[in-house]
């Protein structure tokens, strides 16, 4: 071997185990953070309170809220005309945002005792946990019979609600002959979401509610339990049973992700040649990835500002329904089918009706919490939150995932068996969005029960 070969072998050697090094620090599992159980999270001194842990029964019921909203959109409607062969691309449609209009004013309202008792059909309930008045609903089977009932935590992200979920609880409280089990469902409005109060001190990120809700399901009387979410759902119940191995007893999501920097060159590496990591159905959610890494920046405006400044926006969206019904809605239309935004209408109507869209949106109004809704993205994004590395802290909890054509984003298996170390459920569904509890229920509870078939056998 002559003089420069021994060199170039040298070199090439010293880099590969430089490499190699690297790629050691990067992956390698990081133990779960310490958190404090039960930090105070609420107003003021932690000294100065005193939790009540009991269990009280809620019921919605707003008049002098509505009748003010009612006048509101009363009001003469002052909005840009679009420009011309424009439907969803610069946003909501203001000739479509004024039938939503006409129609939440003239015709839902009109109906709002029909609305409030619909929304109240299911027993709710409020509780202090680490100084936060928190609500779920809590929602036994009925007539289980010889099913066995196991307890389910049930979690919702934004701009969605505990709403998403009305459709889907009977199949999941109702025995089926699709499973051997039934669910005792708890439904909480996450922090700062709907009737859950927001925190008051800096810090409370996705983690942090996490032990809220852990906190929750041992208050009702659960030590072990499942975890279903999507969205921020899917962050929170990734981080209980991350952190709450001893009570999860599976974790399943549809919106699995994980933004580690190892996933991210596995899935540029799954770019280079998908048949090696990808059956072919699969290939259309992941590839081609630059396309839908730049849909994704387009569509992810919102989630800037609010990781940002969500004080501001939120100024501007509070006691402004006309505004709100825009901004909400319009993540409705794109984030359920992208190809939605070249319709008149956003396709807001194709899937889901406009009395569930606008229950949702109510929850929003009525309950001022547009603001602290959009603060988790400031706390989750934040340094503190950054330096706890969920990401590469190991999931040992059994995991499912299920992937829904038109959602935001996808993860491969490749990419989440690192974090997820005990996946043992991956499904691809060629059709559904980011809202599938609202959209397809039956589909979400079918492969939910899939999984939980694998999990407690």
């Amino acid at each position: 071997m002559g003089f420069m070969a021994r060199v170039l072998f040298v070199v090439l050697s010293l880099g590969t185990a430089v490499l190699y090094q690297n790629y050691r620090n990067i992956s390698k599992p990081l133990p779960p953070p310490a958190l404090d159980v039960n930090a105070y999270w609420g107003p003021g001194l932690a000294s100065s309170y005193k939790e009540d842990a009991s269990i009280k029964p809620f019921t919605i019921k707003y008049a002098e809220a509505v009748n003010d909203l009612k006048q509101q959109l009363a009001r003469p409607l002052k909005l840009h005309a679009p420009l011309e062969d424009v439907n969803f691309e610069y946003g909501f449609n203001s000739k479509a945002l004024r039938n939503v209009i006409t129609y939440w004013r003239d015709n839902y309202l009109t109906r709002w005792s029909e609305r409030e008792q619909f929304l109240n059909q299911f027993p709710q309930f409020t509780t202090q946990i680490q100084g936060l008045k928190i609500h779920f609903l809590h929602v036994k089977p009925t007539k289980p019979g010889t099913k066995k009932v196991v307890p389910l935590l049930l979690l919702h992200g934004w701009p969605g609600s505990v709403r998403e979920f009305y459709e889907l609880i009977p199949f999941l409280t109702t025995p089926s002959k699709d499973s051997d089990y039934v669910f005792e469902v708890i439904a909480p409005s996450l922090v700062g979401y709907g009737w859950s109060q927001g925190a008051s001190k800096k810090n409370f990120g996705a983690a942090e509610m996490a032990v809220v809700f852990r906190n929750l399901m041992l208050r009702v009387g659960h030590k072990k339990f499942l975890i279903q979410g999507g969205d921020w759902g899917s962050i929170i119940g990734s981080n209980v049973a991350t952190l709450f191995p001893e009570n999860s007893i599976g974790y399943h999501s549809n919106l699995c992700f994980t933004n580690s920097l190892v996933a991210n060159i596995k899935g540029f590496i799954t770019e280079l040649y998908p048949p090696l990591f990808l059956e072919k159905h699969q290939e259309e959610f992941h590839i081609p990835g630059l396309d839908k890494f730049f849909n994704l920046l387009e569509e992810s405006g919102y989630f800037h500002i609010q990781a940002t400044k969500p004080d501001t926006i939120g100024t501007a969206l509070l006691n402004n329904p006309v505004g709100l019904a825009a901004y909400i809605l319009e993540k409705f239309s794109t984030w359920t089918n992208l190809k939605y935004r070249n319709l008149p209408d956003g396709g807001l109507t194709q899937r889901f009706t406009m009395d569930a869209l606008l229950d949702n949106l109510m929850i929003y109004y009525l309950t001022d919490s547009i603001t602290t809704s959009q603060r988790l993205y400031a706390e989750v994004y934040a340094q503190n939150q950054r330096d706890m590395k969920m990401d590469r802290v190991p999931t040992s909890t059994p995991t499912g995932c299920a992937r829904f054509r038109h959602d935001l984003a996808h993860s491969t298996d490749w990419q989440l068996k690192d974090k997820f170390t005990n996946l043992v459920h991956s499904t691809y569904h060629n059709d559904g969005g980011h809202f599938i509890a609202l959209e397809q229920p039956k589909i979400l509870y079918k492969d939910f029960v899939e999984f939980v078939k694998k999990v407690m056998t």
